[in-house]
């Protein structure tokens, strides 16, 4: 029993590690990251698969932490989908190293290592392996020019950038008609 809690406990911290060759950004400002991030493109897993018009809204806790909520469409459904989590600086606030939960005590890592530091409207960011990367912005279309820089900035740091999956934010796009799908937050700029 001692061996297999050891091993438990070598997985989880495992699961808040930094990959390889991957440093977090520094001179980082929690306050201005909070708010909503559309998912520009992600390499796939099993809980955002088949999701469009994904967004992550960031705001304080009470407790010093991070309010996340992610929310995307499925088509499949025709319902949205939601997780609702917490984040915690895992060495300082002026990193962009959180773990991040969604479920009891297991906790990921939430690596940002690149981003618009004059204006907060881009980033890149992994989990504990190059298994997970995110392309976000503060809208759901970005210039070419900044998509080219971010997939080139993601495949200098070891992603397979040929795997990513191109979210559709059609929807969001024509958020003011009356047929929108993109539910407003609380959370928004």
């Amino acid at each position: 029993m001692k061996k297999l809690s050891i091993l438990f406990l070598l997985f989880l911290l495992g699961c808040a590690g930094i990959p390889e060759n991957i440093t977090p950004v520094g001179n980082f400002k929690i306050e201005r990251y909070l708010g909503r991030w559309y998912e520009i493109a992600r390499l796939d897993h099993s809980f955002e698969r088949g999701l469009t018009q994904v967004t992550a809204d960031y705001t304080f806790r009470d407790d010093g932490g991070v309010s996340v909520l992610n929310r995307g469409f499925s088509v499949e459904l025709d319902s949205w989908k939601e997780a609702e989590g917490k984040a915690y600086f895992v060495k300082g606030a002026d990193q962009g190293y959180l773990k991040v939960s969604f479920w009891g005590p297991f906790y990921g890592s939430y690596i940002v290592f690149e981003l618009d530091h004059e204006n907060y409207q881009y980033s890149l960011v992994c989990g504990p392996s190059k298994s997970y990367l995110w392309v976000l912005a503060r809208s759901p279309i970005i210039p070419e020019r900044i998509k080219s820089t971010l997939l080139e900035q993601a495949a200098a740091s070891g992603f397979d950038i040929n795997k990513l999956i191109f979210v559709d934010h059609t929807e969001s796009l024509d958020s003011n008609s009356a047929g929108a799908r993109i539910p407003a937050a609380d959370s928004q700029q």
